[in-house]
């Protein structure tokens, strides 16, 4: 009893820790998407080159990258240790929120957002490109579509571990069923080869 409640608080415990990582992502897509963007709307090219530039220079530390892989590492490994609750709502909420996340942050990141820096950061603020607001605004939006899918794959992963304590508090676990006689139970009757109970 006592190995099988630890080992649920480990399950559980994987599925809130993998929520932390995602709702830390979504605040820092979400707080760069309606506040700082917002903000850099307001200043001219030389001043947005510059600083866009700094932001996209001084996000690459440890700590940014320890957060944005775990999005997809911690979830991922939530799965691993919850495999056997695979029956269940709660694990396929959080396979969603897990897919979303390396999907549409991760792999859209490399694909859209990391190009537009690249020329971002090449740009001579004093001779900016003619499309330099186009290319601006194009990464406005792909950091407003990553804030979306990431504050969605933290909503998934919340209710997955909602969804997780309500069905272990009403005994559902999705590993199969657990009756026995002792539960006042009987066993199944199965029929022999003339139709006669055995």
């Amino acid at each position: 009893m006592r190995v099988h409640a630890t080992r649920a608080i480990v399950e559980k415990t994987s599925i809130a820790l993998a929520a932390a990582v995602l709702g830390l992502m979504a605040g820092f897509f979400w707080t760069y998407s309606y506040n700082v963007n917002l903000a850099m709307l307001q200043v001219d090219g030389a001043t947005y080159a510059t600083v866009q530039s700094l932001f996209n220079v001084n996000v690459r530390h440890a700590a940014f990258f320890m957060l944005f892989f775990g999005g997809g590492l911690f979830p991922l490994l939530a799965l691993v240790i919850n495999q056997r609750h695979w029956r269940t709502s709660a694990f396929w909420l959080l396979v969603a929120a897990t897919v979303i996340y390396v999907l549409g942050i991760i792999v859209f990141t490399r694909q859209v957002n990391l190009p537009l820096n690249a020329l971002t950061e090449a740009w001579n603020p004093k001779q900016l490109p003619a499309d330099w607001s186009q290319v601006r605004d194009r990464w406005n939006e792909a950091n407003m579509t990553r804030a979306w899918l990431a504050c969605t794959a933290f909503a998934l992963a919340l209710a997955a571990l909602v969804v997780r304590a309500d069905g272990d508090a009403r005994g559902e676990t999705g590993i199969g069923p657990t009756r026995s006689l002792a539960d006042g139970l009987t066993e199944p009757t199965t029929l022999g080869p003339i139709g006669t109970q055995k």
